[in-house]
């Protein structure tokens, strides 16, 4: 097989191959380079910034609510404006930053977890990150000029209909569902493809890290819910600019089916979310306890089980509806039944702690709070899995609570605890352990004086989705301690952007492993190079960093001068085949940007769909036109030993 140097022996080929691999993995310099990007730690941090923005973004949205809530009466926003602050904040937080975030983070770290060169189909990796972005600032765009969406992120019917939500506010919401999940789709199967067929040799399903199983788990996830979502909106888009009746009783249609699509996916979408941060979980926990996950086989199959759970809970969205009471008894089972493989995993950590040696750092912090926030936001679902006490607090402030316990406790607290641990990672850069500590105290004691009221809020009878109240209700002190909450939690966010711009210009740099891990990322450098590792690994175990093996624990022929890459069998991780990835290549951005004109003339003109098929065909044919050198390089690969 090909290498670069043949026939050079020693330190000299070493240092030729090492950097006959950095320039053929490194994506091209300069402004144009940038658009043509592939390489999927770059397009992860891209991924990982444009969510963390919208993040930004979602959390000024809900701090302008809360302020306007804080006192009964105040005017600080009109009533219109407040719903598209409402409608807003909830899609960003779902759509742009919840879901897209966990994928950015498996995207740069799974290929390294593995020890793989790339991710599967890297082109279209980046078609899907420009696809995201685009769709997203498409949405905040309309947001600018006054043609934001008001009807909530769920987007019921017949409110969302034409004739109660006039102009295009929906209409862009809808099609921004189209290209994040189209985004979200995409994705999903590269991760599945790169996690089945480019683990390194010896990498078998049983020795994967947990995250990697939380990954693979959540994209099947992925591939079943997102279309469900994408068919709804699809109807939607279609009874107001083309004139069918999905959801126009009066025609035959139902407004009932937008609920049952929307929430297919709704609720997976929880775990969706849910899921990536338990294995987020189990590699902190691993690293500062110092000893290997207990339970490994009962925690891949509580994760599996609560994948296929997920899918059997979205009709507890709807117990105020008219739906059989049969059916409404079954669903509030396996909402309760879901909470078994959930508890499952959590003795399963406390067990690891338990007998553990731990070292206290700022990920495990971000993670002991995780035990107790999630715990009570799965208690208020389960209480809400009741279709009498559901009743009784549905659409008030009980239901957000119990919304971000779960979704802010359950994802947002272990997403910060990876971002410390694997910020070295990343960036080559230690983020600063006292202002990390002020961070999490921070954002801990802030989220709970800001959700833990709501829970009283609704047991108060104050409405979800109000603009303003009357004095004199009992809602007075517990609003007001909610807003002080939220600015405590914006305080602990402007602390972290700190510590970023810190680490990021003066931080101290990171050595190779900073946490004596036993995952297989960090045996590359931090940052890793464009190639992620001089040579392919071969695996002997589940914690390969922390067993000393006396095998040969490297692949070897792999060419220097080639984007070739090692296929490995779907089970046991048996090399296969070593195919040739594509260059860099500016269609995906092309491509993208093509799709992002079909989708956006689509809300004004359906034509827009027939034209606008057009350049995305002619994209499609550039980014998949085979280039002479490539062919030659290839047919060459094959004629080597």
């Amino acid at each position: 097989m090909s290498t670069v140097p043949p026939l050079l022996d020693g330190p000299q080929a070493d240092v030729q191959v090492l950097q006959a691999l950095r320039t053929t993995w490194s994506d091209p310099p300069g402004w144009l380079g940038s658009l043509r990007a592939i390489d999927h730690k770059t397009i992860a941090r891209r991924f990982i910034v444009a969510t963390f923005v919208f993040f930004l973004l979602g959390g000024i949205l809900a701090l302008a609510m809360r302020l306007q809530l804080a006192r009964p009466g105040l005017r600080l926003v009109s009533p219109e404006f407040y719903n598209q602050l409402f409608t807003m904040h909830g899609t960003t937080m779902m759509f742009l930053f919840a879901v897209p975030v966990m994928q950015a983070v498996a995207m740069y770290l799974v290929p390294l977890m593995i020890g793989a060169r790339s991710v599967a189909f890297p082109r279209m990796n980046a078609f899907a990150f420009w696809v995201f972005v685009m769709g997203g600032a498409f949405l905040y765009a309309g947001f600018a000029l006054g043609s934001g969406p008001n009807t909530g992120w769920f987007s019921y019917v017949p409110l969302a209909s034409s004739d109660y939500a006039p102009g295009k506010g929906v209409d862009i919401w809808a099609q921004m569902i189209t290209f994040t999940e189209l985004s979200a789709l995409l994705v999903a199967i590269v991760l599945i493809t790169t996690i089945f067929k480019m683990r390194a040799p010896g990498m078998t399903l049983g020795r994967m890290p947990l995250f990697v199983w939380a990954t693979l788990v959540t994209q099947f996830m992925v591939l079943f819910a997102m279309p469900s979502v994408m068919l709804g909106s699809t109807a939607l888009i279609l009874d107001r600019l083309v004139g069918t009746h999905f959801y126009n009783p009066a025609r035959g249609g139902d407004v009932l089916l937008w609920q049952h699509l929307f929430w297919f996916f709704g609720h997976p979408e929880v775990y969706l979310i849910f899921i990536p941060p338990l294995g987020f979980i189990s590699t902190i926990i691993s690293t500062f306890a110092r000893r290997p996950v207990f339970g490994y086989r009962a925690m891949v199959l509580s994760l599996v089980a609560t994948a296929f759970l997920a899918f059997g809970l979205w009709v507890h969205h709807m117990f105020a509806t008219n739906l059989p009471e049969v059916g409404k008894a079954f669903f509030t089972a396996a909402s309760l039944a879901i909470a078994v493989p959930s508890a499952v995993q959590i003795f399963c950590w406390i067990a690891t702690l338990w007998t553990g040696r731990l070292v206290f750092r700022t990920p495990l912090y971000f993670v002991l709070a995780f035990f107790v926030i999630l715990v009570a936001g799965g208690m208020t679902g389960l209480m809400l899995a009741s279709v009498s006490l559901d009743l009784q607090v549905h659409d008030t402030y009980f239901v957000v609570a119990h919304l971000h316990y779960v979704l802010l406790g359950g994802a947002v607290f272990p997403l910060f605890g990876a971002i410390y641990y694997w910020f070295p990672k990343f960036t080559g850069r230690m983020l600063d352990e006292t202002l990390g500590r002020w961070h999490f105290w921070l954002f801990f004691i802030g989220f709970n004086v800001a959700f833990f009221p709501m829970h009283l809020l609704g047991l108060h009878g104050m409405p979800r989705r109000v603009w303003s109240y009357s004095a004199g209700l009992g809602w007075d002190g517990m609003n007001m301690l909610a807003t002080v909450g939220a600015l405590a939690i914006a305080a602990s966010v402007m602390v972290f952007l700190v510590n970023l711009a810190m680490a990021l210009l003066s931080g101290r740099r990171a050595p190779g492993d900073p946490w004596g891990a036993g995952t297989l990322e960090w045996s590359a450098a931090c940052p890793p190079p464009p190639h992620n590792f001089d040579t392919l690994p071969v695996i002997h175990g589940r914690e390969p960093r922390w067993m000393q093996q006396a095998l040969p624990s490297h692949v070897a022929g792999l060419a220097a001068d080639a984007r070739e890459v090692l296929v490995t069998s779907a089970l046991a991780a048996r090399p296969e085949s070593r195919p040739l990835f594509p260059k860099p290549s500016v269609w995906p951005f092309l491509g993208a940007l093509a799709t992002t004109m079909l989708f956006i003339g689509s809300v004004y003109t359906p034509w827009a769909v027939v034209w606008g098929a057009l350049p995305v065909t002619v994209a499609l044919i550039g980014w998949f036109w085979p280039g002479r050198r490539e062919t030659e390089q290839a047919l060459a690969l094959e004629q080597s030993p």
